[in-house]
């Protein structure tokens, strides 16, 4: 298959989550590319482009977690510094995208702020955002430029198919997640989908109401993006056990954990809690086993630089 070279792959890291970066790059071969990155007095981001990036494909790996605005920030300038050195093209790794959760109005008079960092992704210069794991699959329609949701799916089903054997019940702890869960029980094999009717009161309070299916005797396995206070987690997993589940695993890709996240896992059924390393891990838990996503966003990056198909790679 021919490829397409639109320049030198010039791989820049910002400050958030180095060492996943560090990984990238490592399987890429490639060494990060030289930036200077400061602070003012007052606080400002003072940076600098240290190498010539005019003509090259660049790419900026900057997970945009806590402190999120910061993160932000520092990316949005990194693209303009990017651009008015004469980048030949430039893409925005985002491996956790914040504020997506904001993406759409749930209440009169609220921002739509997962459109509002498209726009300022597109505006600073961006031309392409690799993410992965998307809240919603819809915000890829709020840039105006080209985006790939990665999934972050294989490195959780390759665990599960080493490690975990026996009836599988895959569950959606909402209605919202469930074409996710399916996917995922598609490349498992498993026979039941459960989906779980949960309310929420008011922000981070989940209420759960029924289980959709069976779960009796069988090993459930909760998929979701994101885990952030842990409270719908906690709550599903007393909702499965109370109907019967033998075991109780959860996988979620982006390991937020706010607030006391950690004791509520550690306090509720789940046996393990799977996650991957977008967000630099915070914590020692025995329960929370956190896998690495390097080797997709590298293969990722690289099939881009060279052209080839990126969907393929979760064929």
């Amino acid at each position: 298959m021919p490829t397409r070279h639109i320049g030198e792959m010039k791989v820049f890291c910002g400050s958030s989550n180095k060492l996943l970066a560090g990984e990238i790059c490592a399987k890429l071969g490639v060494n990060p590319g030289k930036l200077n990155v400061r602070r003012f007095a007052d606080g400002e981001v003072d940076l600098q482009i240290l190498e010539n990036v005019r003509g090259a494909d660049c790419y900026v790996i900057q997970p945009t977690s806590s402190p999120v605005n910061e993160n932000l920030m520092e990316l949005l300038i990194m693209f303009d510094a990017l651009r008015r050195a004469s980048a030949g093209r430039i893409t925005g790794v985002l491996p956790y995208y914040g504020y997506g959760r904001a993406d759409r109005k749930v209440r009169p008079r609220v921002p739509i702020t997962a459109k509002l960092v498209a726009n300022l992704i597109a505006s600073a210069g961006g031309d392409r955002v690799m993410a992965l794991d998307l809240h919603a699959g819809q915000i890829q329609g709020f840039f105006d430029i080209p985006v790939d949701n990665l999934e972050g799916a294989p490195v959780f089903v390759d665990y599960m198919r080493r490690n975990h054997r026996g009836k599988l019940a895959v569950v959606s702890p909402d209605v919202g997640g469930v074409e996710r869960a399916r996917i995922f029980a598609s490349k498992l094999n498993a026979k039941s989908l459960v989906i779980v009717d949960k309310r929420r009161p008011r922000p981070n309070v989940a209420h759960v109401y029924n289980v959709i299916g069976d779960v009796r005797g069988k090993t459930c396995i909760i998929v979701d993006d994101i885990v952030d206070t842990a409270g719908t987690l906690a709550a599903v997993a007393v909702a499965l056990k109370n109907h019967g589940a033998k075991g109780i695993l959860a996988a979620c890709t982006h390991a937020v954990l706010s607030n006391d996240a950690v004791e509520k896992i550690e306090n509720s059924p789940i046996e393990a809690l799977l996650t991957t390393n977008t967000i630099t891990p915070k914590c020692c838990s025995s329960k929370i086993k956190c896998l690495s996503v390097a080797p997709i966003l590298a293969e990722a990056i690289k099939r881009n630089h060279n052209g080839l198909s990126i969907s393929e790679m979760f064929d």
